[in-house]
């Protein structure tokens, strides 16, 4: 028998057609797996703001908010005033009477708020002058460990992990 034989068989034009279907159905495969790990990972992806809300007159607040659709985990903060890092609001001379919340560290739920400084009161100029001042960065995770930096500019740059020397972090 020939090798052209062999190859005009039935069992063999069988054969190389089962190879070949398995082949296209293992690349639909993996394309699909590849693409319902992209959609797991679209589906819970953090989105962290910075925002200043005020009234001129009698009101000041920094808050941060998750716009994305799944959990931040805030791995830290980072805060200077006057281009000189501070651990924590008070080391910001005549910043008195205000409401605070731990802004480094937690976890954030898609569409929640932390309101990590609150002023209330007539004198709201000297928060408005300290403002210009401020500069706050964030960096943040997806439960699939992708990372983030973030500061008031609102502009996310993706980092491949959060870290942060002790010294720069923000306590509060």
């Amino acid at each position: 028998m020939s090798n052209k034989s062999i190859f005009r068989s039935p069992e063999m034009i069988i054969a190389l057609s089962a190879l070949f279907i398995s082949i296209i159905t293992a690349g639909v495969s993996i394309y699909s797996a590849a693409t319902d790990r992209a959609y797991a990972k679209a589906s819970v992806w953090p989105r962290l703001e910075i925002y200043k809300s005020f009234h001129p007159e009698n009101f000041f607040e920094y808050g941060v908010t998750n716009n994305g659709t799944g959990p931040a985990l805030i791995k830290y903060a980072k805060v200077s005033h006057d281009s000189k890092i501070i651990k924590q609001w008070t080391d910001i001379s005549n910043f008195k009477n205000f409401i605070q919340s731990h802004t480094g560290t937690r976890i954030l739920p898609s569409q929640g708020v932390i309101t990590s400084l609150r002023y209330k009161g007539k004198n709201t100029k000297f928060f408005f002058d300290a403002d210009k001042k401020i500069s706050i960065e964030l960096c943040y995770c997806s439960i699939y460990d992708e990372c983030w930096v973030t500061d008031r500019s609102n502009q996310p740059t993706t980092v491949e992990q959060c870290i942060i020397d002790d010294k720069e972090k923000f306590l509060q």
